[in-house]
């Protein structure tokens, strides 16, 4: 039996972030993010999403916002399987302090420009390097292409989104691979069928062999 995957990335990322995977004989498709429209919810983008999967019985890999995504997907279309790298489940496993930003309306101070064309925000790179779990030169190079080509106006709507996730229902078949070291997502606030030790928020990335091997068993 064939099998398909589609693949979300992360906030502001893209496919490179899965390019160290080794897919077997999985057939991949990566669901680029679409611009968001004026005031839309995370459902009615969700719906939008699910129009470009067109392979029945597929599976849903998202990695962090990818995978709250995902879980949206799936109360939509026919997902066979949604596996989570990265994510959270529920508004249950988001830190308190996320929380508590999308209560104060924090995310209303990002600034309306690209992130590289303000300078005073270069400084904090090292500080993002760091919870991101981007370690390498080549890890820290990715990360700050990500940074460099972000739109703002995707930028605003989706940490808006993510502070603001209410999610309680869970797909019949999920999976979720998490690092013992994330820092975005801290893993004692997770509970993932599969665990990674020591890995932290780049884990699809930097511990691409054992991700490799575990989506492949799941596969």
């Amino acid at each position: 039996m064939l099998k398909t995957a589609y693949c979300i990335c992360g906030l502001g990322s893209d496919e490179r972030i899965f390019s160290k995977l080794n897919w077997g004989g999985t057939t991949v498709h990566y669901l680029h993010w679409l611009m968001p429209l004026p005031a839309e919810s995370l459902s009615a983008y969700a719906l939008r999403m699910s129009e470009r999967i067109t392979e029945k019985n597929a599976t849903l890999i998202g990695v962090s916002f990818g995978g709250m995504l995902s879980i949206e997907i799936a109360k939509v279309a026919a997902i066979q399987k949604v596996i989570l790298i990265s994510s959270v489940k529920t508004h249950h496993e988001i830190p308190r302090w996320m929380k508590a930003s999308g209560k104060l309306n924090l995310d209303a101070i990002i600034p309306k420009g690209r992130l590289h064309a303000i300078r005073p925000l270069k400084l904090f790179e090292p500080l993002e390097n760091y919870f991101l779990g981007a370690v390498t030169e080549e890890e820290k190079k990715l990360a700050h292409e990500y940074r460099k080509h972000i739109d703002p106006v995707y930028l605003k709507w989706a940490v808006h989104q993510v502070l603001n996730w209410k999610n309680e229902w869970l797909p019949e078949k999920l999976f979720h691979l998490h690092g013992t070291n994330d820092k975005i997502f801290p893993y004692p606030l997770v509970h993932p069928t599969h665990t990674i030790a020591s890995a932290g928020h780049f884990l699809v990335f930097r511990h691409a062999k054992e991700v490799s091997a575990i989506l492949n068993d799941i596969m």
